[in-house]
């Protein structure tokens, strides 16, 4: 039992992150290699900032902050730097590396003995692993709340158009990269607070703690779309969420089979690969079932 709390603990913790790349992969069509920097640097800042006596709150804000500022570089790289996309997300990632390193003084920072949100007294009495479920349910239940009325405004509705047709958003007066900056902050920002929350649960934080999180933010997205099929912009937030619950516990099941976690990368990148073909393999199959009908009813 304490297991399956813990996957879905975990799956919403991790839910925020596939929020944020949703919102730059899907909604704003970007595809953002900031995250493996902007991750870390949240729990550097956070991590730092409260074994410096500052209060879990505040110090989980500035990890935020610190991931805003580092998607908002990106952003200007790409716009007013005229940096190819992918390039300028690796290029702010990079340069995260020697700042989380600069930030913590080291490369990696406990946080034994120290003030959490995960250490508050009220959890104290709960079960295991149900101090994760419930700030997990209470953060993602309001950044999904934020964020989808975020989406109903006319700015975030003019965000929407930039990523689905960006020559059209132009036409209509849009600026394009003003929405591509705002995108990137707003999306780092909730890397950097999922970072913020990962590393205060887990009890640390490691500038290279980032490595291949990107797979797992795409395998949440991508397992939501797969499981739950067509959905509306709103829904597809939720299935974002159930993804990555979802994610948690197949890898949970391959932890069981025996597998080792220096496994998991590898075993993420297969699910995402698998998921990813699941759709077409899905068509193709469709299409041989709808010619061998045919087929067989012209034999007739």
């Amino acid at each position: 039992m304490s297991l399956i709390t813990s996957s879905i603990g975990q799956g919403l913790l991790w839910a925020i992150l596939g929020i944020a790349l949703f919102l730059t992969f899907r909604v704003l069509d970007f595809p953002d290699m900031t995250v493996e920097g902007t991750f870390p640097l949240g729990a550097a800042v956070t991590v730092t900032a409260i074994t410096h006596g500052a209060s879990p709150l505040l110090a989980t804000c500035a990890g935020f902050l610190a991931g805003a500022c580092g998607g908002l570089v990106t952003g200007l790289l790409y716009t007013k730097g005229k940096i190819p996309i992918l390039l300028a997300g690796i290029l702010v990632m990079t340069a995260c590396l020697s700042i989380n390193l600069r930030v913590m003084g080291g490369s990696n920072v406990s946080l034994i003995g120290q003030q959490t949100f995960f250490s508050a007294n009220f959890f104290q009495s709960l079960p295991k692993y149900f101090d994760s479920v419930l700030i997990g349910a209470a953060t993602i239940l309001v950044i999904t709340g934020l964020v989808a009325l975020f989406l109903e405004t006319e700015l975030g509705q003019a965000f929407i158009v930039t990523g689905d047709n960006p020559m059209m958003a132009r036409s209509q007066g849009i600026n394009t990269d003003n929405m591509t900056i705002l995108g990137l902050t707003l999306s780092n920002g909730l890397v950097g607070l999922c970072g913020a929350l990962i590393s205060q649960s887990n009890g640390y934080a490691d500038a290279n703690m980032g490595i291949g999180i990107i797979v797992v933010a795409l395998a949440s997205i991508i397992i939501g779309e797969v499981v739950f099929g067509d959905l509306t912009l709103n829904q597809r937030l939720i299935a974002v969420t159930l993804g990555s619950i979802i994610y948690r516990f197949v890898l949970l099941l391959v932890l069981q089979l025996g597998f080792s976690t220096n496994d998991l990368n590898l075993i993420s990148a297969i699910i995402l690969a698998l998921c990813m073909m699941l759709p077409n393999l899905r068509n193709s199959l469709h299409l041989n079932g709808i010619l061998r009908k045919g087929l067989s009813h012209n034999d007739r």
